[in-house]
Protein backbone atom coordinates (compact mmCIF):
# COMPACT_ATOMS: atom_id res chain seq x y z
CA UNK A 1 0.00 0.00 0.00
CA UNK A 2 0.92 3.22 -0.45
CA UNK A 3 2.32 5.50 2.48
CA UNK A 4 0.87 8.84 3.71
CA UNK A 5 2.68 11.72 4.07
CA UNK A 6 2.01 15.10 5.60
CA UNK A 7 3.91 17.51 3.35
CA UNK A 8 2.45 20.72 5.67
CA UNK A 9 0.45 21.83 8.79
CA UNK A 10 0.17 24.66 10.03
CA UNK A 11 -2.27 26.25 12.71
CA UNK A 12 -4.30 29.26 14.28
CA UNK A 13 -2.79 30.28 17.70
CA UNK A 14 -5.17 28.94 20.44
CA UNK A 15 -6.97 32.35 21.97
CA UNK A 16 -8.45 32.23 25.47
CA UNK A 17 -12.19 31.68 26.21
CA UNK A 18 -14.39 35.23 25.18
CA UNK A 19 -10.53 36.31 24.06
CA UNK A 20 -8.81 37.83 21.18
CA UNK A 21 -9.88 35.14 18.39
CA UNK A 22 -13.62 35.19 19.77
CA UNK A 23 -15.09 37.91 17.43
CA UNK A 24 -13.95 35.03 14.40
CA UNK A 25 -16.60 33.12 13.10
CA UNK A 26 -16.00 29.28 13.79
CA UNK A 27 -16.24 28.59 9.82
CA UNK A 28 -14.01 31.74 9.27
CA UNK A 29 -11.69 30.64 11.84
CA UNK A 30 -11.47 27.37 9.90
CA UNK A 31 -10.65 28.72 6.99
CA UNK A 32 -7.86 30.51 7.71
CA UNK A 33 -4.84 27.61 8.00
CA UNK A 34 -6.71 25.96 4.53
CA UNK A 35 -6.11 29.15 2.91
CA UNK A 36 -2.51 29.64 4.41
CA UNK A 37 -1.61 25.89 3.07
CA UNK A 38 -2.64 27.09 -0.44
CA UNK A 39 -0.71 30.15 -0.28
CA UNK A 40 2.43 28.37 0.76
CA UNK A 41 2.26 25.56 -1.42
CA UNK A 42 1.27 27.47 -4.78
CA UNK A 43 2.66 24.27 -7.49
CA UNK A 44 -0.52 22.09 -5.92
CA UNK A 45 -2.98 21.84 -8.74
CA UNK A 46 -6.14 22.59 -5.45
CA UNK A 47 -8.45 21.35 -7.97
CA UNK A 48 -7.20 17.68 -7.65
CA UNK A 49 -7.45 17.37 -3.69
CA UNK A 50 -9.70 13.80 -3.31
CA UNK A 51 -11.28 16.13 0.01
CA UNK A 52 -10.94 18.32 3.13
CA UNK A 53 -11.57 16.53 6.19
CA UNK A 54 -12.22 18.44 9.82
CA UNK A 55 -12.79 17.38 13.23
CA UNK A 56 -15.42 19.40 15.35
CA UNK A 57 -16.64 18.74 18.65
CA UNK A 58 -19.76 21.15 18.72
CA UNK A 59 -21.62 21.51 15.52
CA UNK A 60 -24.22 23.17 16.85
CA UNK A 61 -23.65 27.05 15.80
CA UNK A 62 -21.19 28.25 12.78
CA UNK A 63 -19.62 25.21 12.57
CA UNK A 64 -23.35 23.00 11.33
CA UNK A 65 -23.83 22.00 8.35
CA UNK A 66 -20.67 20.62 7.05
CA UNK A 67 -17.96 23.26 8.47
CA UNK A 68 -15.42 21.44 6.69
CA UNK A 69 -16.96 21.71 3.25
CA UNK A 70 -17.98 25.34 4.32
CA UNK A 71 -14.28 26.29 5.13
CA UNK A 72 -12.82 25.14 2.06
CA UNK A 73 -14.81 27.23 -0.24
CA UNK A 74 -14.43 30.30 2.10
CA UNK A 75 -10.50 29.50 2.16
CA UNK A 76 -11.06 29.84 -1.72
CA UNK A 77 -10.53 26.18 -2.87
CA UNK A 78 -12.23 25.18 -6.15
CA UNK A 79 -16.01 24.10 -5.65
CA UNK A 80 -15.05 20.58 -7.28
CA UNK A 81 -13.40 20.25 -4.03
CA UNK A 82 -15.64 17.83 -1.18
CA UNK A 83 -15.30 18.36 2.68
CA UNK A 84 -16.35 16.25 5.36
CA UNK A 85 -16.74 16.97 9.28
CA UNK A 86 -16.15 14.01 11.66
CA UNK A 87 -17.05 14.23 15.03
CA UNK A 88 -14.73 11.88 17.85
CA UNK A 89 -15.24 14.63 20.59
CA UNK A 90 -11.63 15.78 21.35
CA UNK A 91 -9.97 13.30 19.02
CA UNK A 92 -11.88 14.87 16.33
CA UNK A 93 -8.95 16.75 14.60
CA UNK A 94 -6.57 13.17 14.70
CA UNK A 95 -9.42 11.46 13.38
CA UNK A 96 -9.85 13.77 10.33
CA UNK A 97 -5.83 13.06 9.82
CA UNK A 98 -5.91 9.02 10.24
CA UNK A 99 -9.29 8.81 8.42
CA UNK A 100 -6.91 10.76 5.24
CA UNK A 101 -4.08 8.63 5.88
CA UNK A 102 -6.43 5.39 5.27
CA UNK A 103 -7.69 6.62 2.58
CA UNK A 104 -4.39 7.01 0.61
CA UNK A 105 -3.28 4.32 1.64
CA UNK A 106 -5.82 2.04 0.78
CA UNK A 107 -5.69 4.20 -3.29
CA UNK A 108 -8.90 5.68 -2.82
CA UNK A 109 -7.03 9.15 -2.15
CA UNK A 110 -3.61 10.56 -3.24
CA UNK A 111 -4.03 14.26 -1.51
CA UNK A 112 -6.20 16.27 0.58
CA UNK A 113 -6.09 18.30 4.16
CA UNK A 114 -6.88 16.83 7.34
CA UNK A 115 -7.45 18.76 10.72
CA UNK A 116 -10.08 20.30 12.96
CA UNK A 117 -11.55 24.02 14.58
CA UNK A 118 -13.44 24.49 17.39
CA UNK A 119 -14.86 28.16 18.70
CA UNK A 120 -15.61 27.27 22.58
CA UNK A 121 -16.32 31.07 22.95
CA UNK A 122 -19.00 30.97 20.08
CA UNK A 123 -20.62 27.57 20.83
CA UNK A 124 -24.69 28.39 21.65
CA UNK A 125 -27.16 28.13 23.86
CA UNK A 126 -29.54 25.29 21.73
CA UNK A 127 -33.54 24.62 23.12
CA UNK A 128 -35.00 20.89 22.77
CA UNK A 129 -38.16 21.04 20.72
CA UNK A 130 -41.70 20.42 22.90
CA UNK A 131 -42.00 16.42 23.74
CA UNK A 132 -45.87 16.68 23.57
CA UNK A 133 -48.56 18.25 22.25
CA UNK A 134 -48.90 21.78 24.13
CA UNK A 135 -46.13 21.05 26.02
CA UNK A 136 -44.70 24.52 28.34
CA UNK A 137 -42.29 22.72 29.08
CA UNK A 138 -38.78 24.14 28.01
CA UNK A 139 -34.61 23.47 28.32
CA UNK A 140 -31.79 25.60 27.67
CA UNK A 141 -28.36 23.80 27.32
CA UNK A 142 -25.11 25.33 26.64
CA UNK A 143 -23.11 23.54 23.72
CA UNK A 144 -19.43 24.69 24.91
CA UNK A 145 -18.62 21.71 26.62
CA UNK A 146 -20.52 18.27 28.33
CA UNK A 147 -23.69 16.96 28.35
CA UNK A 148 -26.80 17.99 26.54
CA UNK A 149 -30.02 16.16 26.03
CA UNK A 150 -28.83 13.08 28.19
CA UNK A 151 -30.50 9.67 27.48
CA UNK A 152 -32.09 8.27 31.00
CA UNK A 153 -30.61 4.73 29.98
CA UNK A 154 -27.10 6.29 29.13
CA UNK A 155 -27.03 7.97 32.77
CA UNK A 156 -28.58 4.78 34.19
CA UNK A 157 -25.43 2.42 32.99
CA UNK A 158 -22.53 4.67 33.12
CA UNK A 159 -23.41 8.25 34.50
CA UNK A 160 -22.43 11.81 33.18
CA UNK A 161 -19.89 13.41 34.91
CA UNK A 162 -18.74 15.95 33.75
CA UNK A 163 -15.38 16.44 32.32
CA UNK A 164 -13.43 17.87 35.68
CA UNK A 165 -15.58 15.18 37.52
CA UNK A 166 -14.02 12.46 35.52
CA UNK A 167 -10.74 13.49 35.77
CA UNK A 168 -11.29 13.56 39.58
CA UNK A 169 -12.16 10.15 39.57
CA UNK A 170 -9.04 9.32 37.27
CA UNK A 171 -6.98 11.25 40.35
CA UNK A 172 -8.72 8.92 43.13
CA UNK A 173 -8.20 5.55 41.59
CA UNK A 174 -4.97 6.24 40.16
CA UNK A 175 -3.70 7.58 43.44
CA UNK A 176 -2.83 10.88 41.47
CA UNK A 177 -1.66 13.41 44.10
CA UNK A 178 -2.78 17.27 44.35
CA UNK A 179 1.07 18.09 44.55
CA UNK A 180 1.70 16.12 41.33
CA UNK A 181 -1.15 17.52 39.37
CA UNK A 182 0.35 21.15 40.04
CA UNK A 183 3.67 20.27 39.07
CA UNK A 184 2.85 18.81 36.06
CA UNK A 185 0.74 21.77 35.37
CA UNK A 186 3.93 24.27 36.02
CA UNK A 187 5.84 22.26 33.87
CA UNK A 188 3.33 22.84 31.19
CA UNK A 189 3.02 26.85 31.81
CA UNK A 190 7.39 26.72 31.65
CA UNK A 191 7.70 24.57 28.95
CA UNK A 192 4.97 26.58 26.70
CA UNK A 193 6.67 30.16 27.59
CA UNK A 194 9.91 28.83 26.68
CA UNK A 195 8.94 27.52 23.40
CA UNK A 196 7.12 30.93 22.65
CA UNK A 197 10.45 32.59 23.64
CA UNK A 198 12.45 30.62 21.42
CA UNK A 199 10.19 30.91 18.38
CA UNK A 200 9.90 26.78 18.33
CA UNK A 201 5.59 27.50 18.46
CA UNK A 202 6.03 30.66 15.88
CA UNK A 203 7.17 27.72 13.41
CA UNK A 204 4.06 26.16 13.21
CA UNK A 205 1.33 28.96 13.59
CA UNK A 206 0.03 31.47 11.35
CA UNK A 207 -0.97 34.68 12.44
CA UNK A 208 -4.26 35.90 12.43
CA UNK A 209 -5.65 39.43 11.88
CA UNK A 210 -8.93 39.88 14.04
CA UNK A 211 -11.03 43.27 12.14
CA UNK A 212 -11.31 45.89 13.99
CA UNK A 213 -15.07 48.36 13.60
CA UNK A 214 -12.37 50.85 12.77
CA UNK A 215 -8.23 50.23 11.19
CA UNK A 216 -6.53 47.78 10.61
CA UNK A 217 -7.28 45.17 13.50
CA UNK A 218 -5.61 43.53 16.21
CA UNK A 219 -3.04 40.61 14.75
CA UNK A 220 -3.12 38.01 17.12
CA UNK A 221 0.26 35.78 16.38
CA UNK A 222 0.82 33.25 19.51
CA UNK A 223 -1.21 31.82 21.56
CA UNK A 224 -3.12 33.36 24.43
CA UNK A 225 -3.76 30.58 26.79
CA UNK A 226 -0.23 30.55 28.39
CA UNK A 227 0.60 32.09 31.93
CA UNK A 228 3.88 32.79 34.21
CA UNK A 229 2.70 31.13 37.52
CA UNK A 230 4.51 29.36 40.55
CA UNK A 231 3.65 26.31 42.41
CA UNK A 232 2.76 28.60 45.32
CA UNK A 233 0.13 30.08 43.37
CA UNK A 234 -1.44 26.57 41.83
CA UNK A 235 -1.59 25.41 45.46
CA UNK A 236 -3.53 28.41 46.34
CA UNK A 237 -6.62 27.38 43.96
CA UNK A 238 -9.93 26.07 44.97
CA UNK A 239 -10.76 22.73 43.73
CA UNK A 240 -13.56 23.15 41.14
CA UNK A 241 -15.32 19.79 41.72
CA UNK A 242 -15.62 18.79 45.41
CA UNK A 243 -14.30 20.19 48.78
CA UNK A 244 -11.17 18.37 49.12
CA UNK A 245 -10.47 17.60 45.51
CA UNK A 246 -7.46 17.82 44.05
CA UNK A 247 -8.70 19.58 39.96
CA UNK A 248 -8.46 23.48 40.02
CA UNK A 249 -8.70 25.49 37.14
CA UNK A 250 -4.53 25.61 37.24
CA UNK A 251 -3.85 21.78 36.54
CA UNK A 252 -6.91 21.89 33.87
CA UNK A 253 -6.80 22.53 30.01
CA UNK A 254 -8.37 25.89 29.00
CA UNK A 255 -11.62 26.25 27.19
CA UNK A 256 -10.38 27.93 23.99
CA UNK A 257 -10.94 28.67 20.01
CA UNK A 258 -8.41 27.95 17.30
CA UNK A 259 -8.20 25.83 13.83
CA UNK A 260 -5.44 23.59 12.53
CA UNK A 261 -4.73 21.78 9.25
CA UNK A 262 -2.51 19.28 7.87
CA UNK A 263 -1.73 18.80 4.08
CA UNK A 264 -1.45 14.94 3.70
CA UNK A 265 -0.42 13.00 0.16
CA UNK A 266 0.91 9.89 -1.41
CA UNK A 267 4.59 9.64 -2.76
CA UNK A 268 3.51 10.09 -6.13
CA UNK A 269 0.69 12.89 -5.35
CA UNK A 270 3.85 14.50 -3.08
CA UNK A 271 6.23 14.54 -6.63
CA UNK A 272 3.18 15.53 -8.93
CA UNK A 273 2.30 18.88 -6.65
CA UNK A 274 5.90 19.63 -5.96
CA UNK A 275 5.84 18.88 -2.05
CA UNK A 276 8.34 17.92 -0.30
CA UNK A 277 7.09 14.90 2.28
CA UNK A 278 8.00 15.79 6.37
CA UNK A 279 6.48 12.58 8.14
CA UNK A 280 5.46 9.40 7.42
CA UNK A 281 1.85 8.95 8.91
CA UNK A 282 2.59 5.05 10.28
CA UNK A 283 -1.10 3.93 12.08
CA UNK A 284 -3.98 5.35 13.97
CA UNK A 285 -5.83 3.49 16.56
CA UNK A 286 -8.48 4.39 19.38
CA UNK A 287 -9.70 2.51 22.31
CA UNK A 288 -12.80 2.59 24.84
CA UNK A 289 -12.81 3.09 28.59
CA UNK A 290 -15.25 3.26 31.39
CA UNK A 291 -16.94 7.05 30.43
CA UNK A 292 -16.61 7.74 34.32
CA UNK A 293 -12.27 7.48 33.93
CA UNK A 294 -12.59 8.67 30.25
CA UNK A 295 -8.84 10.57 30.75
CA UNK A 296 -7.16 7.15 31.26
CA UNK A 297 -7.98 6.09 27.26
CA UNK A 298 -4.68 7.87 26.07
CA UNK A 299 -2.75 4.72 27.89
CA UNK A 300 -5.11 1.50 26.01
CA UNK A 301 -4.93 3.16 22.49
CA UNK A 302 -1.40 4.03 22.47
CA UNK A 303 -0.95 0.52 23.59
CA UNK A 304 -3.24 -0.73 20.78
CA UNK A 305 -1.15 1.17 18.28
CA UNK A 306 2.35 0.50 19.44
CA UNK A 307 1.62 -3.42 19.35
CA UNK A 308 0.02 -2.73 15.96
CA UNK A 309 3.32 -1.44 14.89
CA UNK A 310 5.90 -3.11 16.27
CA UNK A 311 7.11 -0.36 18.13
CA UNK A 312 7.70 -0.35 21.89
CA UNK A 313 6.37 3.05 23.66
CA UNK A 314 9.95 3.62 24.95
CA UNK A 315 10.87 3.65 20.69
CA UNK A 316 9.17 7.36 20.60
CA UNK A 317 11.44 10.05 20.39
CA UNK A 318 8.90 12.82 20.68
CA UNK A 319 5.15 12.16 22.88
CA UNK A 320 2.41 14.54 22.47
CA UNK A 321 0.06 13.96 25.22
CA UNK A 322 -2.97 16.13 25.14
CA UNK A 323 -3.40 17.20 28.95
CA UNK A 324 -6.83 17.40 29.08
CA UNK A 325 -5.96 17.28 33.52
CA UNK A 326 -2.96 16.65 34.66
CA UNK A 327 -4.37 13.95 36.88
CA UNK A 328 -5.21 11.80 33.50
CA UNK A 329 -1.93 12.69 31.84
CA UNK A 330 -0.04 11.63 35.02
CA UNK A 331 -2.31 8.20 35.30
CA UNK A 332 -1.46 7.60 31.56
CA UNK A 333 2.03 8.81 31.57
CA UNK A 334 2.27 6.08 34.82
CA UNK A 335 0.69 3.28 32.77
CA UNK A 336 2.94 3.62 29.51
CA UNK A 337 5.91 3.36 32.17
CA UNK A 338 6.86 7.15 31.52
CA UNK A 339 8.53 9.09 34.40
CA UNK A 340 6.40 12.20 34.92
CA UNK A 341 8.75 15.02 34.05
CA UNK A 342 9.51 13.20 30.90
CA UNK A 343 11.53 15.97 29.04
CA UNK A 344 10.44 14.20 25.43
CA UNK A 345 6.62 14.31 26.53
CA UNK A 346 5.15 18.05 25.74
CA UNK A 347 8.70 19.57 25.41
CA UNK A 348 6.71 22.79 24.25
CA UNK A 349 4.05 22.64 26.86
CA UNK A 350 0.72 21.03 26.55
CA UNK A 351 -3.53 21.75 27.23
CA UNK A 352 -2.76 22.79 30.16
CA UNK A 353 -0.70 25.85 28.84
CA UNK A 354 -1.40 26.12 25.13
CA UNK A 355 -5.15 25.55 25.13
CA UNK A 356 -7.80 22.77 24.08
CA UNK A 357 -9.85 23.79 21.52
CA UNK A 358 -11.89 20.23 21.29
CA UNK A 359 -12.09 19.57 17.41
CA UNK A 360 -8.34 21.21 16.76
CA UNK A 361 -6.37 19.50 19.27
CA UNK A 362 -5.58 16.19 17.81
CA UNK A 363 -4.25 18.25 14.51
CA UNK A 364 -2.15 20.46 16.55
CA UNK A 365 -0.84 17.61 18.20
CA UNK A 366 0.34 16.27 15.50
CA UNK A 367 2.01 19.56 13.95
CA UNK A 368 3.57 20.16 17.03
CA UNK A 369 5.02 16.40 17.02
CA UNK A 370 6.15 17.15 13.43
CA UNK A 371 7.89 20.24 13.76
CA UNK A 372 9.55 18.74 16.89
CA UNK A 373 10.67 15.86 14.73
CA UNK A 374 12.69 18.56 12.77
CA UNK A 375 14.01 20.84 14.85
CA UNK A 376 15.69 17.59 16.85
CA UNK A 377 16.65 15.39 13.91
CA UNK A 378 14.34 12.65 15.75
CA UNK A 379 12.65 9.61 14.29
CA UNK A 380 9.30 8.61 15.93
CA UNK A 381 6.59 10.36 17.66
CA UNK A 382 3.82 9.04 19.44
CA UNK A 383 0.29 11.74 19.59
CA UNK A 384 -2.48 10.57 22.00
CA UNK A 385 -5.49 11.87 23.73
CA UNK A 386 -8.45 11.19 26.01
CA UNK A 387 -11.54 11.75 24.29
CA UNK A 388 -15.25 12.55 26.21
CA UNK A 389 -17.97 9.42 26.95
CA UNK A 390 -14.87 7.16 27.29
CA UNK A 391 -12.56 6.86 24.51
CA UNK A 392 -8.91 7.56 23.30
CA UNK A 393 -7.04 7.84 20.30
CA UNK A 394 -3.55 7.65 19.30
CA UNK A 395 -1.88 7.81 15.96
CA UNK A 396 1.77 7.65 15.22
CA UNK A 397 4.20 9.10 12.64
CA UNK A 398 7.84 9.38 11.46
CA UNK A 399 10.04 12.00 10.44
CA UNK A 400 11.35 11.65 6.71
Amino acid sequence: MPDAFICDAIRTPFGRYAGALSPIRTDDLAAIPIAELARRNPKVDWQALDDVIYGCANQAGEDNRNVARMALLLAGLPVDVPGATVNRLCGSGMEAIGQLARAIRSGEAHIGIAGGVESMSRAPFVMPKADSAFSRASAVYDTTLGWRFVNPKMKAAHGIDQMPETAENVAVDFKVSRADQDAFALRSQQRALAAQASGALAQEIVPVTVPAKKGDGTVVSQDEHPRETTLEALARLKPIVKEGGSITAGNASGVNDGSCATLVASEEAAKKHGLTPRARILGMASAGVAPRIMGIGPAPASKKLAARLGIPIAKFDVIELNEAFASQALAVLRELGIPDDAAHVNPNGGAIALGHPLGASGARLVTTAMYQLQRTSGKLALCTMCIGVGQGIALAIERV
